[in-house]
């Protein structure tokens, strides 16, 4: 069965990792069978906004606010990474080893400079040594390991007579490869020495290349509330243009959604916009919403964080962060439901005539270029596919490829 994406956080300690897991989950979600796992939640536009029915829309798993639709992602929190971890210092072996199940990274970058390259407190610190020797001891590791057999390898390869694809994925499979993705490595070197030729600088560009193809990374430079900050975003972005990068502040997000969840502020995790008691009431809201009322430090506080921070970047980013990681790995919404005409969870449409059951109670994420029949096999495993409808019982062709809006409603039909 094709596995679930997990996605990784991996930073040096006190870069804010941990506070970020914190802000993508929430306190029931951690509860997973390996405990450095957890359960975030990806903001998706869901089906039920394009099919008006966004009022009966009811997740089994996550949310749906107004067809803004939380759909729950597998983390892991990678151990603590220090310089030298590929030679086990600090908890390197442990922080290698987590990291080989990761499909991408996020790296939370501690963007205010006030922590060392171990995290310890300092001031002045530049952030962009952390990227770059952060992703070099991802490859001195995996370079070290590759070099140790080099010469073992070379023999089965001439022995075998592999082609240099067969015999990389046997090497790399313990890191989580797949023959298409080191196709893919290969295909971006347009190599045209043999294997068995290859100098130690070769090999090293493969590592890199291999690494950049099989850990897709987002860098989330955190603390961008800091004062020291922005001469440092400045930095990172010119030196890394073509990176992914993401602006958050991971302590304000938890600081946020703690107050929202104690009745004190409305706000929708991610958004730019804090609402408070007295903001409902000017609204017209006579009882501001049934929110408490805040004393002057909080509402000192709050006014901070709006002008500081939502109204000048648009939010904490860290809902973003997740967005951006999802979009690196190409991972479609699919809708999986019985009923193809009512979107309900039921084969018969009497429950829903009157239009009120629930609808799109479940939702999936494949990757890009996933077929039908792979979803399928996704959700039900080997049991026997009659046929597939999607909206209004239309037929659709298991060989047909799912993508945002066009073949991601499904109805399965088992039977031979």
């Amino acid at each position: 069965m094709p596995r679930d994406p997990l996605i990784g956080l991996v930073g040096k300690p006190s870069s804010g990792k941990s506070t970020t897991l914190n802000s993508l989950t929430d306190a029931t979600s951690k509860e997973t069978t390996h405990p450095q796992r957890a359960i975030g939640y990806l903001q998706i536009a869901c089906a039920c906004r394009r099919f008006g029915v966004t009022d009966r829309c009811k997740p089994n798993y996550g949310s749906c606010e107004n067809g803004t639709r939380s759909v729950p992602i597998e983390l892991l929190d990678v151990a603590g990474l220090v310089p030298g971890a590929h030679e086990g210092k600090g908890l390197g072996n442990k922080f290698l080893d987590d990291l080989r199940h990761a499909d991408a990274l996020i790296h939370v970058v501690d963007v205010s400079g006030t922590t060392d390259a171990e995290g310890k407190a300092t001031r002045g610190y530049d952030p962009t040594v952390d990227i770059q020797w952060l992703r070099s001891e991802i490859e001195l590791w995996i370079e070290g390991n590759l070099m140790e057999r080099w010469g073992s390898i070379k023999r089965r390869h001439i022995a075998t007579k592999s082609s240099a694809s067969e015999t990389l994925q046997a090497q790399f499979s313990g890191y989580g490869s797949t023959t298409s993705l080191i196709n893919s490595t290969l295909d971006s070197l347009s190599l045209k020495t043999p294997l068995e030729s290859w100098t130690p600088e070769t090999i090293h560009r493969v590592v890199v290349a291999f690494v950049s193809t099989k850990f897709p990374t987002v860098l989330a430079l955190n603390k961008i509330d800091h004062e020291d900050a922005s001469a440092n975003i400045a930095r990172i972005a010119k030196a890394y243009a073509s990176e992914p990068l993401v602006l958050t502040s991971a302590l304000n997000e938890v600081f946020l959604r703690k107050l929202a969840k104690q009745g004190y502020i409305r706000y929708l995790p991610g958004s730019d916009n804090i609402e408070t008691r007295d903001d409902l009431i000017e609204m017209g809201e006579e009882d501001g919403g049934g929110l408490k009322e805040l004393d002057e430090k909080l509402k000192a506080r709050i006014e901070d964080l709006k002008d500081m921070l939502l109204y000048r970047f648009g939010g904490t980013g860290v809902v973003q962060v997740l967005s951006r990681a999802a979009e690196m790995l190409g991972l479609v919404p699919v809708f999986p439901v019985k009923n193809a005409h009512a979107f309900s969870i039921s084969g018969n449409s009497s429950d829903n005539a009157a239009g009120s059951g629930p609808v799109f109670r479940d939702c999936v994420l494949v990757r890009r270029g996933t077929t039908v029949k792979e979803v399928a096999r996704k959700l039900i495993g080997d049991a026997p596919l009659a046929f597939v409808e999607g909206p209004g019982g239309i037929k659709v062709s298991e060989d047909e490829v799912v993508g945002v809006g066009k073949f991601d409603v499904l109805s399965f039909k088992l039977g031979r």
